[in-house]
């Protein structure tokens, strides 16, 4: 299945893909979100949608797309994890994943605005890989991490490098967590959309330039080891996000870097999970 919600910020229905339509599947009665989750709702979701073939009324043309996950417990991110980008930052590739949180409010859709916080001026993309959580990970073995898999979606892991790296004791949460500054989806899909979750290109444009062009294959910690790694420090419950970072072609490693300004719009993809639009705007 690939899972939507759309609708104004705040009022977002539930939705899915079928085929090249979007139907509305707010009937159903529930959101995307930890409790769905938690009590099998992507099979009660199947049930559902097959009862009512045919029925399903269409998702209005035009209607914006918001994440498709509601607000999760957390967003636990990984830096560094393809080596391409650690050297262009200046770091040595990590021998365990690097991991810093961002807000849940910096959640929104995938063609949401950008917004420029105050007193930012080095504004950065960062095209990823999201893995959300289907069900309560605590201790797992790599083994049967996978299990713990509800789906797959795009993430731009957008962050402002000034705040972030200059600030005196380095602040990545604060570099990261701004409002806008996590844009997901269009859509999740259910892991048996994805062909090969281990080979997706993945690339980013900005104003229509190619800067990052990569591979999944490339990851240095695979999906399977990053939820058993995560897990044994903090539990991941349903509806949680784990972004597994970026490979290079960010802003920061061009010498000179070259970040965002206003207008500036920037694209993202990757194999089987869409499209991402978004344009930098000020508040």
């Amino acid at each position: 299945m690939k899972l939507i919600r759309f609708g104004a910020v705040g009022k977002e229905k539930t939705g899915v893909i079928i085929g090249d339509k979007m139907y509305d599947t707010s009937a159903f009665n529930q959101d995307y979100d930890e409790v769905f989750f938690a009590e099998n709702g992507l099979k009660k979701l199947q049930g559902f949608i097959e009862k009512n073939k045919g029925n399903l009324p269409l998702v209005p043309e035009g209607s914006r797309m918001g994440s498709p996950v509601a607000r999760p417990s957390k967003i636990v991110a990984v830096g560094l994890n393809y080596a391409s980008h650690a050297v262009e930052s200046g770091f040595k590739a990590p021998s365990e994943p690097v991991l810093f949180l961002k807000a849940t409010t910096s959640l929104c859709g995938a063609y949401d605005d950008t917004l420029m916080p105050k007193n930012a001026t080095k504004i950065d993309w960062e095209v990823e890989l999201a893995v959300i959580i289907g069900k309560r990970a605590t201790n797992v073995s790599e083994e049967n991490a996978m299990e713990h898999v509800a789906g797959y979606a795009l993430f731009n892991d957008i962050s402002e490098r000034k705040f972030q790296l200059e600030s005196p004791a380095g602040q990545w949460d604060k570099g990261k967590g701004c409002d806008t500054f996590g844009p997901l989806g269009p859509f999740m899909a259910t892991p048996d959309e994805i062909e090969n979750i281990n080979h997706l290109h993945l690339w980013t444009k900005v104003n229509g330039q190619i800067m990052q062009d990569n591979n999944t294959e490339n990851l240095i910690f695979k999906i399977p080891f990053l939820i058993a790694a995560i897990s044994d420090y903090m539990t991941l419950l349903p509806g949680d996000i784990i972004s597994t970072g970026t490979p290079s072609g960010v802003g920061l490693g061009f010498n000179p870097p070259i970040y965002l300004k206003e207008g500036d719009v920037v694209e993202l993809a990757i194999d089987g999970l869409g499209v991402q639009k978004q344009r930098l705007v000020k508040l």
